[in-house]
């Protein structure tokens, strides 16, 4: 419920300022770009850590 009421305040929010939809997107594509820096990094990690043919083949992106 608090989700639904959420998704309808910020519904009516964009619609009153257009310029918060930018700002929203903005903001999502610098977290996904931030994760995949992260995961990369988690993955490097480990495949240095693990430099065992096995372990490698789990861990192949």
């Amino acid at each position: 419920m608090i989700a639904g009421i959420t998704f309808i305040v910020a519904g009516v929010l964009i619609a009153v300022y257009p310029q918060l939809l930018s700002l929203i997107v903005a903001f999502l594509l610098i977290m996904i770009g931030t994760f995949f820096i992260a995961l990369n990094s988690y993955y490097r990690r480990s495949q240095r850590q693990f430099d065992d043919p096995f372990m490698r083949f789990f861990f192949r992106l």
